[in-house]
């Protein structure tokens, strides 16, 4: 008996005279025709979409390898120096971390050369006696390590300042070095001269340095298309060329320069009136690149950057990736926040047309080296009053109050205050192994120091006070100290916090006394040209 074959109806065999179903090819091969070619329709129906397709990537391609020319070529355009070995002893780097940007503060010293190669400024140098290069003009630039304010202070160049006495032998130091006009530095020993000279007078540690010449600083202000100044009255002044009108004017790279460097016939023909001019040419760049397209104009930008780095000399740590995190860290600091200071000062006794730095010129530089705001300046308006629980923005805190040992000094001066906060820890579950007075000097905030391995318990306890400062050190072990200096902000509740109790109101506070340090006059970058 034979089995069924397939397309015999179930239950019958051919034998029985059951009807075998016959397949239409022709219909069969019609259908197949129609769903070939419907499928050839569809594939071909938007050929623009693919040629889109692959235009987006062309383009990326492009842009990609555009975008790496451009790195390779503003790389290239820099000139670097390698100073380290030439700077001798230096001073501490005491730099603490922001517990929400986790940076530390930068200091830069901008160093402007007087080198006339590549201008029409050279002419006649020679039979005034001006050979070689000076710094002619000299900025401190503090970022501060939350990123929200910057100081910029103007050291004139006819300081007369203790220098050492040869800055290629490194046993020679300010200490026991001679007196010097502060330029001259530059001309002996290039900036490796001019940043000992700087450290040595105020203990601040230089991070990086940046030298531009007049050739490079008139091809900025070109690339940016001109940068508006003000002046009060007329000038023209035969010296520099400079013939402008009252105002405001719109000026190129060579007028710009003349602006930025005239002395004669302008104001009391000083240093120190030009300097404020530089700081109001410095006020319109900043409100230039921030007002204008500048940033969202990739040919323009190009432009800037390619005349910016191709008239700098840099340390070999200062590339265009670190240039580019710098400007990224600080793009939300708000104009009124970057402050222009002109270094307190008064007349050489021993030559007149010279200067000395005021005392009350510490009070800026206390104010660089502990990353604090100038005397009588206001801090942003996010920092003012600490929110009462610690902020959603900033990552989650990962160590748990009760894993993290401390120790509370007071270094304020006010009785007290060590005690205060070291309840306010133990009521959030963290282990108080101590809390004493300090020895040393008043400082000033929160200070959280930690040992190897513990920067991310650093950062649980530094939320408890806002806008407290980490800073990591090598000698400590697993117990974290915290200092408690003059202004220090009230302890808040953290997230990850153990027990409910509420933190009680403080009954301790540490403020400084405003009358002990004068007020540093500051300009602000958004302030009116004109004024």
């Amino acid at each position: 008996m034979s089995e069924p074959t397939n397309g015999s109806a179930p239950g019958s065999t051919p034998g029985q005279g059951a009807e075998v179903p016959v397949e239409d090819t022709s219909q069969a091969a019609g259908t197949a025709g129609e769903r070939s070619e419907g499928h050839q329709g569809r594939s071909h129906r938007h050929p623009w979409m693919r040629r889109a397709l692959f235009g987006v990537a062309g383009l990326m391609v492009l842009v990609l390898v555009l975008g790496i020319a451009a790195y390779v070529k503003l790389n290239g355009n820099i000139s670097r120096v390698d100073i380290t070995s030439a700077l001798g002893d230096r001073p501490k780097q005491d730099a603490t971390t922001d517990a929400a940007t986790n940076l530390p503060p930068v200091n830069i010293m901008v160093i402007g050369s007087d080198s006339r190669a590549g201008t029409n400024l050279g002419k006649g140098q020679k039979e005034y006696g001006i050979t070689g290069a000076r710094s002619d003009t000299n900025l401190v630039v503090h970022l501060a390590a939350d990123r929200k304010s910057a100081i910029v202070v103007s050291i004139p160049r006819d300081s007369m300042t203790m220098a050492p006495r040869d800055c290629n032998n490194k046993k020679d130091t300010v200490e026991n070095g001679v007196m010097r006009q502060w330029n001259a530095n530059f001309t002996l020993g290039g900036p490796a001269c001019t940043i000992r000279t700087f450290e040595g007078l105020t203990g601040i540690y230089v991070d990086h340095f940046v030298v531009i010449d007049f050739r490079g600083f008139q091809k900025m202000v070109d690339a940016l298309g001109g940068v508006t100044v003000c002046l009060p009255e007329a000038v023209k002044d035969p010296q520099s060329h400079l013939d402008l009108p009252a105002g405001r004017t719109r000026v190129n790279g060579t007028n710009a320069l003349a602006y930025v460097r005239v002395r004669h016939n302008i104001g009391d023909g000083s240093d120190l009136g030009r300097i404020d001019r530089q700081q109001a040419f410095l006020s319109s760049v900043v409100q230039e690149a921030t007002q204008s397209s500048l940033l969202l104009r990739p040919d323009k930008l190009f432009r800037f950057l390619d005349a910016a780095t191709g008239a700098m000399t840099t340390d070999t740590g200062l590339d265009v990736g670190a240039m580019k995190d710098i400007a990224q860290s600080v793009q939300s600091m708000g104009t009124d926040q970057i402050r222009f200071v002109k270094l307190p000062t008064t007349v050489y006794a021993p030559d007149p047309n010279r200067v000395q730095w005021l005392p009350s010129a510490e009070s800026i530089w206390k104010s660089i080296r502990e990353d604090k705001p100038l005397p009588g300046t206001k801090v942003p308006k996010s920092t003012k009053t600490p929110s009462p629980t610690a902020t959603t923005s900033t990552p989650a805190l990962t160590v748990a109050p009760g894993d993290i040992s401390v120790r509370v000094t007071n270094d304020s001066g006010v009785p007290g205050l060590a005690k205060q906060a070291a309840s306010d820890l133990s009521l959030q579950g963290f282990r108080v192994q101590t809390y004493l007075t300090g020895t040393g000097d008043k400082t000033s905030g929160v200070v959280v120091r930690y040992g190897p391995g513990k920067a991310e318990a650093a950062r649980t306890v530094a939320a408890v006070f806002p806008g407290a400062k980490v800073k990591a050190d090598a000698t400590l072990g697993s117990t974290l100290e915290i200092s408690m200096g003059l202004d220090s902000p009230a302890a808040v509740e953290i997230p990850n916090r153990t027990g409910t109790s509420p933190l009680p109101k403080p009954s301790v506070t540490a403020t400084s006394n405003p009358t002990d340090t004068a007020t540093i006059a500051a300009r602000t970058a958004n302030t009116d040209i004109c004024k």
